[in-house]
This record gives structure tokens, C-alpha cells and sequence, in this order.
């Protein structure tokens, strides 16, 4: 069985046929998959999707790009979120440098506020990170000290840096943390040579499997919209990397996510 831990389930692109998208994943092996919150309004809109549908978990959250929507109600809406049963982590939430939708300073300021509530909720952070490595890896790296000197159980799973762009010193330093390192659609195209060497590079044990539906197709679907079906190809490169089978992949990689999210036995 595999596990997709980051699906946008809750956009408006499956709006029309979002019963048949989860029926073809399921008929493909996927028997959990994550959605995660970008707002206020798409974190609520995950939060109904998991309980609609058992195999669906949410993450709520402030996403870097949406940050201009933040308000003084952010805190206590989210943290009111965080105690659902089926709400597993706070995500997605990070930086971004490339979109530059909203200045750095606020971008930053909305990510600290929203650290604090996971050690509140017990619960781990789901990292967007584009072009803003060397600005957010030592704000994680930082936390997660702040986990550890607090004698948090958070330090052992602190969360997932989704739909990795970094090198590879950078994701040895995060899976010294006890990061994960999520993988999407870019590893099965034929150039991404640095990403190829990075999942070679690491133990399987640090990688999650993601679509980032409905972006982010794999070959043979890029350039159409993606959808949790799509996982296995993902696993089967992978595979192909790791030089395991995919049986192997299957389960290391849903084991990791059920040790990291929690989802067999929410809280």
C-alpha cells in the first residue's frame, strides 16, 4: 500500500470528478493520502474532506504565498483545527522566494507564529521551500533545537520538507534532524540529475512519497493535471534509484509516514 503525503485534494480542480479521483487511487494502492492547507478556507475544506472520506488526513495552515491573508483570528482558528482527530500535522507552511506574492519579512513573521502552535498540538510541520533554502533551513534547523531543549516528542518526528529542491549536504543536514524528505513527479523526468543523486544519496527510511496533485505530473503524465493515482510511478523510480523492489519501497515508505503523521492511531 502506499501513502500519498501531499495532495491538494481540496483545489477546485476536483471539483467535478473528486469520487473517481479517490476510487482510482485506491484501485492503484494509495490507502492514505494527506491534504494539506494553503488558508484559513482550504485548510476548513481539507479538514471536511477527511471526514468524508476515510483515507483522507489533513494539514492545516498558512501557506508562505497566502501569507498577506493572515489576521489577528489566524492563530486561534488554526490552533482550534489542530485538535481534530484527523488533522495530523500544520502545513503547508514555509518560505518562498520565488513567487514573491508577499514581502519576506511577513512571510517569516506568519512561519514563527505557526511553529509555536506545533509544539502546542504535539503535531508536525509540513515545509514548502522554493528558492529559500538558505534562509529557512537554519529557522527549521533552529526549532527543532527548541524541540529538543524542551524535551518535546516533536523532535523525533518534527515534519516533512515537501517536494525537495535543495542539495544533498542540505537534506543531510535536515535528516540529521529528523526531518523527512519528500519526493514528487521531478524524479521521474529524465534531466533531473541532481534529484537522481540525491535519492540515491539517502537512506530510504528518510523519504516520503508525495504527488502534489494536481501539480507536479510524473512521466508519462506531465503536463496534465495530477491526481493520487499517479503515485506509483513515483514509487517505481524510486525504486529504480534505491535499487530496491517495489515491494520494498511500499513499505519503507509507508511505514516511515505512519511513524512520522501518526494516522493509524490519530490523536
Amino acid at each position: 500500500m502506499l501513502s500519498d503525503t501531499h495532495c491538494h485534494l481540496n483545489l477546485s480542480d476536483y471539483s467535478n470528478d473528486l469520487d473517481e479521483v479517490i476510487s482510482r487511487a485506491q484501485e492503484n494502492g494509495v490507502s492514505r493520502i494527506l491534504v494539506p492547507g494553503i488558508d484559513i478556507e482550504s485548510s476548513i475544506m481539507a479538514i471536511k474532506l477527511s471526514e468524508k472520506y476515510p483515507l483522507i488526513y489533513a494539514a492545516v495552515g498558512v501557506h508562505p504565498n497566502e501569507a498577506l491573508k493572515w489576521e489577528s483570528s489566524s492563530v486561534n482558528e488554526i490552533r482550534s483545527m489542530l485538535s481534530h482527530p484527523k488533522v495530523v500535522a500544520l502545513g503547508e507552511i514555509g518560505l518562498d522566494f520565488y513567487r514573491n506574492y508577499c514581502p519576506v519579512p511577513i512571510q517569516i513573521a506568519v512561519l514563527n507564529k505557526q511553529l509555536k502552535l506545533t509544539m502546542e498540538a504535539n503535531k508536525p510541520v509540513i515545509i514548502h521551500c522554493r528558492n529559500a533554502s538558505n534562509q529557512l533551513l537554519p529557522i527549521m534547523l533552529s526549532w527543532h533545537l527548541e524541540l529538543i531543549n524542551g524535551f518535546s516528542p516533536l523532535c523525533t518526528r518534527p515534519g516533512v520538507f515537501h517536494s525537495f529542491e535543495g542539495t544533498m549536504e542540505q537534506a543531510k543536514q535536515l535528516v540529521e534532524s529528523n526531518f523527512k524528505i519528500g519526493i514528487s513527479g521531478p524524479v521521474t523526468f529524465k534531466n533531473a540529475n541532481q534529484l537522481h543523486r540525491l535519492v540515491r544519496g539517502l537512506r530510504p527510511q528518510h523519504l516520503l512519497l508525495e504527488t502534489d496533485s494536481p501539480y507536479l505530473s510524473p512521466h508519462p503524465h506531465r503536463g496534465k493535471r495530477n491526481e493520487p493515482s499517479f503515485l506509483e510511478f513515483i514509487a517505481v523510480k524510486v525504486a529504480e534509484l534505491q535499487q530496491l523492489s517495489i515491494e520494498e519501497i511500499y513499505k519503507i515508505t509507508t511505514t516511515s509516514a505512519d511513524q512520522l503523521f501518526l494516522w493509524s492511531n490519530p490523536a
